[in-house]
């Protein structure tokens, strides 16, 4: 089997069952960066330093700002059935306008996992249990609403990877082709908590929540994954992932959630309930070349967001009613508009070893405002070197036009220990 085919695979396997990929992926230790070599210990982690230059909306003055980041990540094995994850981030930022010094600190992950055999696994803390086969917008991704603290980087890896994890009880039962997963994640606090050091646990556990997730595998190219999400404050929702190898090179994928819901903005204008049966959608290709590159096309839908002609009133309207309306939106993750295309590139060792060239293309097909982001990233042993550029244009009521910076450039440099 050829390396395209073997990516491919991978990816049919993240739409299946492997709710363990969990587990694999708190494994991680960077957002879009190589895995650490050195993986003999329990403990990994790794400072990074970031410079930013941003140009303001119609302000020909810059920006210089300033990042420090210590990630860690410790993943112990206690017994032959007990294991313990802590996965941390505390970010450091001294920004020139307005000109002040903050922390925050980012509690991703505080869990105990009790795995009595090899077909099941209970687990029981803070989990960053992210669903979904899309790659920059993801429908069943339920427990995305206010998980993310600190952006270190628009990537939408990095968001996911960079954010909190909600309180859960979470049991696997796995088998041959297939496994179900149920979470149920209980009420801790009414309100967040936004001082440097809180675990914030109001943000993550405001309400009651559950999910149930199966996945079979019904041929060697297709797994389906079926979910139920459901809280205490909305109707339940249904969702399905679906991977399928189109051919040796190319990963077909669709992601889709519906059920009875609000739209965003009854809820961030207090108007009446318009409680009704939504929809949300990505669906897309990739494409994986012989020489490393990766190429995804994808189509967006959110249907708990305005119209188009509601759009436009809200963009003409209130600008506190809009700045609302955008809070709400941010928080819950989702798209501000209907219908979005997003379009990502990946590029390994694109002259030389060791070099990676990323691109990303965000755009509203109803304001058509877009983000353009670039990064070029070259690993060495120990060390990270990378530069990205990032530009946000359409007018200041904009889907990305309403970014206070228009354009930044970011260098950082991050170290494992």
């Amino acid at each position: 089997m050829n390396r395209v085919k073997k990516i491919a695979l991978a990816g049919l396997l993240a739409a299946g069952s492997v709710q363990a990929d969990d587990d694999l992926n708190a494994l991680l230790l960077a957002d879009t960066a190589t895995q650490n070599r050195h993986t003999s210990s329990d403990i990994h982690w790794y400072a990074e330093s970031a410079i930013e230059h941003a140009v303001a909306r119609n302000d020909f003055s810059a920006n210089h700002n300033q990042r420090l980041s210590l990630d860690l990540l410790l993943d112990k094995k206690i017994s032959a059935e007990w294991r313990a994850l802590l996965a941390d981030r505390l970010d450091f930022n001294w920004r020139e306008r307005p000109g002040r010094q903050d922390a925050v600190n980012t509690l991703k992950e505080a869990y105990l996992s009790w795995q009595p055999g090899l077909e099941q696994m209970i687990d029981f803390g803070r989990i960053n249990a992210y669903q979904g086969v899309a790659n920059g917008y993801n429908p069943t991704d339920f427990f995305r609403t206010d998980a993310v603290r600190s952006v270190i980087s628009v990537d939408p890896s990095s968001l996911k990877k960079n954010r909190m994890g909600s309180v859960m009880l979470r049991a696997q039962k796995l088998w041959a082709e297939g496994s179900i997963t149920a979470m149920y994640s209980p009420k801790i606090s009414e309100q967040g908590n936004t001082a440097a050091l809180n675990p914030d646990f109001g943000a993550t556990n405001h309400q009651q929540r559950w999910l149930l997730a199966l996945s079979q595998q019904f041929t060697k190219d297709i797994a389906p994954q079926l979910l139920i999400f459901g809280s205490k404050e909305q109707s339940p929702q249904i969702g399905l992932n679906l991977t399928t190898l189109v051919n040796d090179a190319t990963v077909a994928y669709f992601e889709w959630s519906g059920g009875r819901l609000p739209s965003l903005m009854s809820q961030a204008l207090l108007l009446p309930d318009d409680t009704a049966f939504r929809q949300h959608l990505s669906t897309g290709v990739t494409y994986t070349t012989e020489n490393k590159l990766s190429l995804t096309a994808e189509f967006e839908f959110n249907g708990t967001a305005p119209y188009q002609a509601q759009w436009a009133m809200l963009r003409r309207g209130s600008p506190l009613n809009y700045t609302r309306y955008r809070m709400l939106q941010q928080s819950a993750q989702e798209l501000a508009t209907r219908q979005e295309m997003f379009l990502y590139a990946n590029w390994q060792d694109v002259m030389f070893p060791h070099l990676d060239l990323s691109a990303m293309l965000k755009m509203s097909l109803v304001d058509h405002s877009r983000l353009t982001w670039l990064e070029a990233r070259y690993h060495l042993d120990r060390v990270d070197l990378a530069l990205q550029f990032q530009v946000n244009s359409g007018d200041a009521v904009s889907t990305y036009g309403a970014t206070p910076q228009q354009r930044s450039w970011q260098a950082s440099l991050r170290y494992y220990f």
